[in-house]
């Protein structure tokens, strides 16, 4: 039964979850853990008060909870845009391969494997990253220019007119 104001989305379910808060507080422990020895440790050297490291303590913790709600799909392994999906991205091969070599995707060079059954491709050529195994993308070729398709040089909105003055 459906109750009006009980109604949570997706996200704030999965914010909630016990699994992505677990996840988030397990990954603390080892700081907290390590602010707790430092503070100690400054107790005995410096003389500080027995209340001054569990302040700290308690002030880091509580940052860590003010955080929570921003830093939470990092944590979160289902979450959309944690998983990072090239697939559908085009790359630019680096230099020519037939079963594996390097492509430049986003900015950055990855390993690429060909598709099984692909054929071999060149320096310069784009490529469909198809999925993605490890730190590795598995592409495919591609045409890029398709019937009716723009080419680099014609691509929407980017209309260039020679100034008819200039020659």
């Amino acid at each position: 039964m459906h109750r009006p104001g009980n109604h949570r989305s997706s996200a704030e379910q999965r914010l909630w979850s016990p699994a992505v808060l677990a996840r988030y507080w397990i990954l603390q422990l080892p700081e907290a853990a390590l602010i707790i020895v430092i503070m100690l440790l400054l107790q005995r050297w410096l003389g500080f008060p027995a209340w001054v490291p569990w302040t700290v303590l308690a002030l880091w913790v509580a940052k860590d909870a003010a955080l929570y709600p921003w830093v939470w799909r990092s944590f979160d392994p289902g979450y959309p845009s944690t998983m990072h999906s090239l697939d559908g991205h085009h790359a630019v091969v680096t230099e020519p391969f037939h079963r594996s070599g390097y492509v430049r995707l986003r900015g950055e060079l990855w390993h690429a494997e060909l598709e099984h059954g692909g054929r071999p491709v060149d320096k310069g050529e784009v490529v469909e990253v198809r999925s993605r195994r490890g730190l590795t993308v598995i592409v495919a070729a591609i045409d890029i220019v398709q019937a009716g398709a723009p080419t680099t040089d014609e691509r929407p909105g980017d209309e260039r007119q020679e100034d008819p003055g200039r020659g």
